[in-house]
């Protein structure tokens, strides 16, 4: 009979009949009752109570009723610490049992018993069973020793614990090996600061050599082993790889994951020319392929780390676009996943294939699959160029089916082909044109009216379209209606006689009758730019728009290089870093794919932008569909001017929400940063008092005064200058500077009242600007200003604001708000406010870094006048973050090389040098941003002349 007869059993009176049989003097007895009791524990029922019982069974010889004893004191221990200290002396007396098997059952119950009171009892059987002869025994007790650290860490390091599991890698026995890998791993996982697992060429060849003969589980723990290694040369890069390679073809997918991962990261180190290199490519497709032919689920795992793999290394699998192709019983999310990795791989060479694929899928009953296949055949085209005629032939083809969903989607599509290759396949407009009224949805209805409104020229009855959409305009979605907006002010800006009552209604419409911030805010906004300078609205609302980039959807550079290192993990089917979406104590590292050997091709190092953004890219952004709704002050002023007072406008508006609402860059498929060469400022507004500018997401590091460097650095203030003069802002008077202490910015205003009434109800919001300054709280100013005061006010400032390039670089317009009026002005910030703390690289990473700069990015500039030595000139530049990472005296010249890191993560390299009695200074600077170099050398200046 199976052992279910000790389940169905719910009499009463139990606990004390076990107790009766669990004293009894027969072995089978006691065996029967041990196993009625884990039974009852397994079912939930409390039998606690039966615990110096259960223990007494311990001293036995019978190894079956040992482990029901262990597994019942494991369960319990916790609530009963003291009845468990009883325990403790079979511990030690089963460490020393002959029999191995029971040696390391001790071992392993021992780890499993999260007791603190008992854990220092066990330290000396731990120690005899890591050295114990049998390798049973050993790995046993390796994982032992990181479930202790997980209990008591000091205690583990006090007893010399970590030091015996870095000897067992050395160990005989490959499975000994994996274990104390894995042990330190975990524990080094705890601690991301100790350095646990000190890899050397020493070690490394230890760990391959056990790879080849260890279980599959213990190869994945030590190909993870060898993942977080940095080879010293690309020749011990290349020898890992050799060695890890037989690995491709296991049985285990988990295992050709773990390899896959070790590759990638260790070709970074080698040089594209080599034949290894190609080799490599040829020998990781074919198992990348082979998973593919597993179930549905692991399938979706090897996709979307596959996925990734294409992303950085389209080349490896080029040729093998066939085993994308989707089958009919594949489930949607396979489906969207193969789709999705199709289009990373598509190229002129198998474009023709691709397109006659998607053609056939958006035939398919599936409608989010039919959607996404339109979708893609629309990026085919932008990726593709020689294909583009091809695939809109096709999505005219489609168009033609008249299914709904397969229209709408298509002119979705149509849309970016236009704004991908301008003037070309605009004849198909009469085509679209005619599915006007079978559009429902949101996106394709306000890709048709930017579309009507964007070649509103070509169409002869382009109004009689616009005003058909116009009917139902408080019906619409938000998106719509702005888009609608824009397309009629377009369309009034090409034939005014024809449209001038439509520009009037839908202007109407968009202020007097919507209840929508954002669109109240664009329609004043034109209908200030209409009355007021038709000619420079015409130079805002037709200009020229940027094409889009190829491939809107590819995973940031430096996230890419941190999710290929955890290849074969939960982040490479989320997409996310482990910071993401694993909580608790535990620091999660953040890793990065080794810096290229000088012989490849240049890329990021890993230090060069850790704040997450490629430097280059992270200043000049061109907008997606999905950041449509900006601020009012998207507008770009421009760099600081001074001029007569801003005029308003003779227009009577409501109380409209100036600084609250949002206006955006006039459209989503406008360029940003327009100048407005007459912009008007809006009339007076009622802005609630409580308004301020949002909290930004990184406003807890801001005033985290524990961060960086741990000392409250003073970087140099310059003196308060006035921004906005009282005659420009009806008797408001701003002067201000920036201050940087203890890694947070601030603000420093002083708010001056020369009218003859009281000023309230202050707040503040700034542009967009190139490195997402914004209020990191509002604007507080406590009591009524009275006419001739003066208040001091320190504004925290965050940059987890919006990006937008400026011209220049560190321009900041902000809005001012207060009872009277709206008050816009500007001021250049010193760049050096944006230094932070721990911006010192060490020397080998500057080195590399200073190498893998291209030459053309160094600037070189000269500081005059400039009377200080070596040592006063690093003590004044580390006091405001450039810290000197080494000092050289060359033929009597000091060279000093220095490195500063900005809040969005762009490294600055800098040479220094400074001839002793001469007080001009040569300053070299390398950059992978040149942009930011010239700001860069005026804080320099700023900084040693002050």
């Amino acid at each position: 009979m199976t052992d279910s007869k000790y389940f169905t059993t719910t009499k009463k009176g139990e606990i004390f009949e076990l107790k009766a049989e669990l004293n009894s003097d027969k072995k089978e007895k006691k065996k029967e009752a041990v196993k009625k009791v884990i039974a009852s524990m397994t079912v939930g029922k409390d039998v606690s109570a039966l615990f110096p019982d259960v223990v007494n069974c311990m001293q036995t010889d019978n190894l079956e009723l040992k482990k029901l004893v262990y597994l019942y004191l494991m369960n319990y221990a916790k609530s009963q610490p003291d009845m468990a200290i009883m325990a403790v002396n079979t511990f030690v007396k089963d460490c020393e049992d002959p029999n191995p098997l029971i040696r390391a059952l001790a071992v392993r119950t021992m780890g499993c018993i999260r007791v603190d009171k008992i854990t220092e009892y066990l330290c000396e059987p731990l120690r005899k069973c890591l050295k114990d002869e049998d390798p049973y025994v050993r790995k046993t007790a390796a994982v032992c020793v990181a479930k202790l650290h997980d209990i008591n860490a000091q205690l583990v390091e006090d007893q010399g614990f970590l030091d015996t599991l870095k000897d067992l890698i050395s160990d005989s026995n490959p499975m000994v090996v994996a274990n104390a890998v894995a042990a330190l791993s975990e524990i080094a996982e705890s601690h991301p600061s100790s350095n646990l697992l000190d890899l050397n060429p020493q070690s490394i060849n230890k760990l391959l050599t056990a790879l080849n003969e260890c279980t599959e589980w213990g190869q994945i723990f030590i190909l993870d082993c060898l993942a977080s290694y940095t080879p010293k040369d690309d020749r011990e890069a290349q020898s890992i790889c050799e060695r890890v390679t037989p690995r491709l073809s296991h049985a285990n997918s988990a295992v050709v994951l773990s390899a896959v991962k070790v590759l990638m990261k260790f070709m970074e180190m080698l040089s594209k020319d080599l034949d290894y290199y190609g080799t490599l490519l040829k020998k990781l497709a074919p198992p990348l392929v082979t998973l593919l032919s597993a179930e549905p689920e692991l399938q979706y795992v090897a996709l979307r780390n596959i996925n990734l793999i294409v992303q950085k290394r389209p080349e490896i699998l080029k040729h093998e676009m066939k085993v994308f192709f989707v089958k009919y019983n594949d489930p949607i999310y396979v489906k969207l996943e193969k789709l999705d990795i199709m289009i990373r791989l598509a190229s002129q060479a198998n474009i023709a294939q691709v397109l006659a694929e998607l053609k056939e899928y958006a035939t398919e009953v599936d409608v989010d699959f039919v959607r996404k296949a339109v979708r893609a055949i629309g990026r085919c085209a932008i990726k593709v160029e020689q294909s583009a005629e091809r695939c809109v032939s096709t999505l005219l083809d489609l168009i033609q089916t008249k299914v709904n969903y397969v229209v709408q989607e298509a002119i979705v599509v149509i849309k970016d082909i236009f704004r991908k290759y301008p003037n070309k396949y605009e004849s198909v407009i009469a085509t679209l044109c005619e599915n006007l009224d079978s559009l429902d949805e949101p996106e394709a209805r306000a890709a048709m009216i930017w579309i009507v409104g964007e070649y509103a020229e070509r169409i002869d009855n382009a109004d009689e379209l616009l005003e058909s959409f116009l009917e139902g305009f408080h019906d619409e979605s938000t998106q719509v209606q702005l888009q609608l907006l824009t397309a009629i002010v377009k369309l009034f800006l090409k034939k005014p006689t024809e449209t001038q009552e439509l520009v009037q209604q839908v202007l109407s419409l968009a202020t007097q009758d919507s209840d929508n911030p954002d669109l109240r805010d664009r329609g004043y906004i034109y209908w200030r730019l209409l009355s007021t300078d038709p000619v420079a609205a015409k130079e805002v609302v037709l200009a020229e728009k940027p094409l889009i980039s190829e491939e809107t959807d590819l995973i940031e550079p430096t996230l890419l290089d941190e999710l290929i290192c955890y290849i074969g993990t939960l982040a490479s089917v989320y997409h996310k870093p482990p910071s993401a979406f694993v909580e608790g104590g535990r620091g999660v590292v953040h890793k990065s794919l080794p810096p290229r050997t000088a012989s490849s091709e240049s890329t990021e190092s890993p230090e060069t932008a850790p704040a997450g953004a490629p430097p280059g890219e992270q200043l000049d952004v061109v907008p997606t569909q999905g950041d449509l709704l900006g601020d009012l002050l998207n507008l770009d002023l421009g760099p600081p001017v001074s001029g007569p007072p801003l005029a308003t406008s003779a227009v009577q508006i409501g109380a409209v929400d100036l600084l609250g609402g949002g206006l955006d860059s006039l459209m989503g498929d406008e360029p940003e940063g327009i100048g407005a060469p007459n912009f008007v400022a809006p009339p007076a507004a009622a802005v609630p008092a409580s308004l301020g500018a949002p909290m930004g997401s990184g406003l807890s590091d801001l005033f985290d005064l524990t961060s960086g460097v741990g000392t409250l650095s003073g970087s140099y203030v310059a003196p308060k200058a006035v921004w906005l003069p009282a005659m420009k802002a009806k008797g408001l008077e701003i002067s201000g500077t920036f201050t940087r202490q203890a890694g947070s910015i601030s603000m420093d205003l002083q708010l001056t009242n020369k009218a003859l009434q009281v000023m309230t109800d202050f707040a503040i919001q700034f542009n967009r600007n190139s490195f997402g300054l914004a209020p990191a709280a509002p604007l507080q100013v406590h009591a009524p200003l009275s006419p001739t005061q003066t208040v001091e006010i320190s504004l925290p400032l965050s940059t987890a604001g919006s990006v937008m390039k400026t011209e220049p670089l560190n321009n900041l317009q902000v809005a001012v708000k207060n009872n009277i009026d709206v008050f816009y002005f500007s001021t250049l910030y010193p760049l050096h406010i944006l230094f932070v703390e721990d911006g010192k690289m060490d020397r080998q990473m500057f080195l590399a870094t200073w190498k893998d700069i291209p030459n053309e990015n160094e600037a070189q500039f000269q500081i005059r006048d400039c009377p200080l030595n070596a040592e006063a000139v690093s003590s004044r530049l580390q006091g405001s973050s450039i810290f000197t990472v080494a000092r050289r005296n060359v033929e009597g010249q000091d060279m000093l090389y220095q490195s500063l890191r900005l809040t969005n993560g762009i490294w600055v390299l800098a040479e220094l040098r400074i001839q002793p009695g001469n007080p001009s200074f040569t300053l070299s600077l390398k950059c992978r941003a040149p942009e930011v170099s010239q700001h860069v050398y005026q804080a320099y200046e700023t900084i040693l002349k002050n």
